[in-house]
């Protein structure tokens, strides 16, 4: 039986995709440098700005880096250190120890957030019907449920 003859994409379609890259190496430049005003890298960045919704197991937490669990151990070492994040059971299990952020991670947290003009600026200048569009296609895209 002869293998499916791949397409070669078209050409708007090839395009897309070189915009969706750039968008995102641009969020992650400006992430990274938004990290480093903080003195903190990408990564404890991203684990921080997590934490700052919910306190979250370390597995959890290794899942949402997409990292090993011994990788999040060691960042949530570091951030330990520096007083923005703080290790307490888990209410629910006690076995488990969640990683949650302290008062002064909150605020590094906010103050990361607020700095990132590239993924606000842009947006603010789409319609909210124009950045629900967006949405939506790039929720489909994902295969998630708007």
């Amino acid at each position: 039986m002869a293998a499916p003859q791949k397409t070669r994409p078209d050409a708007l379609t090839l395009e897309v995709v070189d915009l969706i890259g750039t968008v995102v190496a641009r969020y992650h430049e400006e992430y990274d440098d938004a990290a480093a005003e903080h003195a903190l890298t990408g990564a404890q960045a991203r684990l921080l700005s997590l934490l700052s919704l919910e306190p979250l197991p370390m597995r959890r937490l290794a899942q949402k880096l997409k990292c090993e669990p011994s990788n999040v151990t060691g960042i949530v070492d570091r951030l330990e250190s520096r007083g923005l994040v703080e290790r307490r059971p888990d209410p629910g299990d006690r076995r488990v120890k969640l990683a949650a952020v302290t008062d002064e991670g909150r605020r590094v947290a906010r103050g990361l957030r607020d700095s990132l003009h590239f993924a606000r600026e842009p947006l603010a200048e789409l319609s909210r019907d124009e950045r629900l569009a967006l949405r939506d296609l790039l929720q489909r895209m994902l295969g998630t449920p708007s």
